[in-house]
């Protein structure tokens, strides 16, 4: 079996457009959501979000691309443009099918469909633009970036909701790990601002009208945020052969079904899902520095993630663990949310820093385990996990460790 690394990091959203901006803005503890201005707000309840600020497409892609993408796969080019340069990597002959694509997305084209349903149901149009198929196809993002990088190598896209990301990313590990690829471009992309997909956010219930609060007891419910994390994986060998840097090394991967409820989590669904990623990477429960949790900010999500980091790592090393929940500060990225916060976890042992849990305030009885609140902290991180567990049950967790040599 290979081992693992992390060679190229890329992040496109609304805490940085690059992943130096991106670390800077989470490092530092600071929360970036705030008043949408890229929809109309006046009828909707949650007037909040992360956007991406100041980004034109037009200055980044040519008019024959641009009217083939969907915001979602804008993100995920951007992100991938700057992991795959990052890294190095490039993708003649035989590297190039040497390589999986492997990108996580929950809904595809969101922008796209609203724009569709509109010209049909507001303007009474017979028609729609003759690429909304392409452009919304879930799909989309990850065969763009194998056309603009000539990636001939498996390539395909994964949806299972808020655990999408790190399903590809998973994924595209075992790829690697297991010898039938030398290297992937894996990882999530998500634009759920959009109009309908608001007002389906707005209908369940569970979105927060100020702030994300996980963990604390006043909490009121999570945020959308928009984005994109993109990473480069290979073997340590081939990594080594051409002197590539070295993030860190994906070491397990875990995953399990809850086969309970649609919206409800279990926490003996989360904790397997831990335990495996455990079990695969060869660690004990007590070999964990740092936790990245899913963090969502609403009661079902953390009261459960509580219990079950507490059942998968033991009581006692559970309440030594430091914990941060990142949507704190860059919203739920939903099928992104993943590779933003393995971006994050990656950073955080490469940097010797565990970002905060932001707007931390009082904390919440059932809820009591390490968060990080509000301030980051010096530490070094071995081995940590990052935790995502979607709607429908579905939970997966990356293991990863500090490279070593």
């Amino acid at each position: 079996m290979n081992r693992v690394v992390i060679t190229g990091l890329g992040v496109f959203s609304g805490a940085g457009k690059s992943t130096q901006e991106f670390w800077q803005t989470v490092s530092n503890g600071r929360c970036v959501i705030g008043p949408l201005e890229t929809i109309p707000t006046d009828d909707l309840q949650i007037k909040i979000g992360v956007e991406i600020k100041d980004f034109d497409p037009k200055e980044h892609f040519p008019k024959k691309q641009l009217g083939l993408l969907d915001r979602f796969s804008q993100l995920g080019l951007m992100a991938a443009r700057e992991a795959i340069a990052d890294s190095g990597l490039t993708f003649e002959g035989e590297d190039g099918d040497n390589t999986a694509t492997i990108i996580g997305c929950g809904v595809g084209g969101q922008e796209t469909i609203d724009q569709a349903y509109y010209h049909i149901y507001k303007e009474g149009r017979r028609g729609v633009h003759p690429f909304t198929i392409p452009r919304l196809m879930l799909n989309a993002a990850c065969s763009h970036i194998t056309m603009e990088n000539g990636i001939t190598g498996p390539a395909y896209a994964i949806a299972s909701a808020c655990s999408s990301a790190n399903h590809a990313i998973g994924q595209a590990f075992h790829m690697v790990r297991s010898g039938l690829v030398e290297r992937a471009v894996t990882g999530g992309t998500e634009a759920c601002i959009a109009l309908g997909t608001m007002r389906g956010w707005e209908a369940i219930r569970v979105m927060t009208r100020d702030t994300c609060r996980p963990f604390s007891k006043t909490r009121t419910g999570m945020t959308l945020g928009e984005g994109a994390s993109i990473m480069t994986l290979e073997t340590l060998d081939h990594a080594k052969a051409r002197g590539a840097n070295i993030y860190a090394e994906i070491v397990g991967f875990g995953m399990t079904s809850d086969a309970m409820d649609i919206t409800m989590p279990s926490f003996e669904g989360a904790s397997k899902a831990m335990k495996f990623a455990l079990k695969d990477g060869g660690l004990d429960p007590t070999d964990i520095d740092y936790v990245n949790a899913h963090g969502t900010g609403t009661a079902a999500n953390d009261v459960t993630e509580t219990k079950s980091i507490k059942l998968a790592l033991g009581d006692g090393h559970a309440r030594k663990v430091s914990i941060s929940a990142s949507k704190s500060m860059f919203g739920h990225a939903l099928g992104a949310a993943g590779a933003m916060e393995l971006a994050v976890t990656t950073l955080a042992i490469n940097n010797g820093v565990a970002p905060p849990t932001a707007n931390f305030e009082e904390p919440d009885p059932a809820c009591d385990l390490d968060y990080i609140p509000n301030e980051a902290r010096d530490m070094k991180i071995n081995a940590a996990l990052s935790n995502s567990f979607a709607f429908g049950g579905l939970n997966a967790v990356l293991a990863v460790k500090k490279f070593n040599g």
